[in-house]
């Protein structure tokens, strides 16, 4: 008999991707995937344990669950189990079995471990060589993201150490694919009819800097040198570049997607301060200055350019001047897309123990000031584009509203920026790209109207 499972939480585009590759393994193992909690043997819930926000999300989920199913079987599995595995065995016993995400060979003796209630935490230190994480991935896999889209993750782990973050604690050390599992995995992804590979990494910047698998010398940056084969693939599609350290950016990029269009010009770029104190205590060499003359080259290479961007509000030791310094700097960046975070403070990084603690109040009247006054600039950033004919992916039709259908403009990024609104006179398939004309913005959204040139 098939034992089943269910799978809570995809988290981050990392963590789908490692959401994705855990139900495939598990498949090939036996397991049957359930879309229902209530049908599953085991219930995992795949947590992040990045910040607070989301440690508490996770383990709410874990509590929740076993609530409702007191004799189901609740694996914690991802960041959070990684992060807290020996803590969490023996104060969450509510978990029946925790893995971390740094060694897929032990998702199937963590689903062992639940069924049996052993509490215990399979958990490895992240394998220097990322051969482990690498060799995990399936490119049949089956995919998260909504039709047409998906991430592909290049790097693991980062070497960026930026001082409130915990990613290398829970991910470790920068580690590189080599080109060729790369391009071997788009298209595959391809064939099945993708037609959105977004890369994904902590810092696409630093893509084979420790070697990229074996492939190159370290020390160097190789995105340029990954887009190039890539550019090599037949067929209409687009390469989305997601997370590039303003510090790291390669500026050899802006040609490649000169030569070719199907690598967006949209780039996420997190700057996250601009005031030069705060961002010596982040462990950033950049400056207000150094990060807007990259906006300026990056617009005057492409001007279509999408830029998005995050800034940390509430880190130990931002002053009102520091806090001016980053308004300031919003205004004149003008940046399309912005998400703005407070600090989250968390054991084990450098910044943990600064002096200068920001009150929550003031981080979260910050955050309130940096949203409000990003609306206007993202609208009018938004309006470029009306009146133009623009290339959109179509991603679901609109329930109970005939001729209409949600779909993702290049400019917009999938989950976290707007949707383009498409009024079609036929038929769509979701997953497909076509010309769309933009006839208006409604708040951050785009509308369009897409006429089939054969009626």
């Amino acid at each position: 008999m098939r034992r089943t499972f269910f799978l809570d939480g995809h988290g981050c585009a990392k963590n789908q991707v490692d959401a994705e590759n855990m139900i495939a393994l598990l498949t090939e193992n036996g397991w049957s995937y359930v879309d229902d909690s209530q049908d599953a043997d085991v219930i995992i819930v795949n947590s992040c344990g990045f910040i607070e926000s989301a440690k508490r999300e996770s383990l709410e989920a874990v509590l929740s669950f076993k609530q409702v199913y007191p004799d189901k079987k609740v694996l914690l599995a991802g960041c959070l189990a990684q992060r807290y595995g020996a803590e969490l065995a023996s104060e969450l016993l509510e978990a029946d079995a925790l893995v971390g995400n740094t060694d897929g060979a032990f998702l199937l003796p963590g689903m062992e471990a639940a069924l049996a209630s052993t509490h215990g935490a399979l958990v490895s230190p992240a394998d220097p060589t990322g051969a482990r994480e690498f060799s995990f991935y399936r490119y049949d896999r089956p995919l998260l993201s909504l039709p047409g889209s998906a991430y592909v993750k290049i790097t693991e782990g980062c070497d960026n150490r930026c001082t409130f973050c915990a990613i290398p604690l829970i991910r470790g050390p920068l580690r590189s694919r080599s080109i060729p599992s790369i391009v071997e995995e788009c298209q595959a992804l391809l064939d099945r009819g993708i037609r959105e590979l977004c890369l994904i990494g902590q810092d696409l910047g630093s893509y084979g800097k420790d070697g990229a698998g074996g492939t190159f010398p370290p020390g160097t940056g190789r995105l340029g040198e990954l887009l190039t084969a890539l550019s090599r693939l037949g067929g209409t599609f687009w390469i989305r570049l997601l997370y590039i350290h303003p510090d790291n950016f390669p500026l050899s990029i802006l040609d490649l997607c000169r030569q070719d269009p199907r690598i967006l010009p949209y780039f996420d770029i997190p700057f996250q301060h601009a005031s030069v104190p705060i961002l010596r205590s982040m462990n950033r060499r950049g400056n207000s200055e150094t990060y807007l003359e990259l906006i300026r080259t990056i617009r005057a290479a492409l001007p279509d350019a999408t830029l998005r961007s995050t800034f940390l509000v509430g880190f130990p030791g931002e002053t009102d001047l520091d806090f001016q310094a980053l308004a300031d700097f919003q205004g004149r960046a003008q940046l399309d897309w912005l998400g703005i975070f407070t600090y989250s403070r968390e054991e084990g990084t450098p910044a943990y123990s600064l002096k200068g603690r920001v009150a929550k109040k003031i981080a979260e009247e910050r955050k309130r000031w940096l949203e409000d006054a990003q609306v206007p600039i993202t609208e009018a950033r938004m309006d470029r584009f009306v009146g133009r004919t623009e290339t959109v992916l179509v991603e679901e039709r609109v329930e109970n509203e005939e001729g209409l259908y949600l779909g993702r403009s290049a400019c917009q990024a999938p989950e976290v920026d707007g949707a383009t609104v498409i009024s079609a006179e036929s038929n769509l398939s979701p997953g497909s790209l076509i010309g769309a004309k933009i006839f208006s913005r409604s708040g951050f959204d785009l509308d369009a109207a897409y006429r089939d040139a054969r009626s």
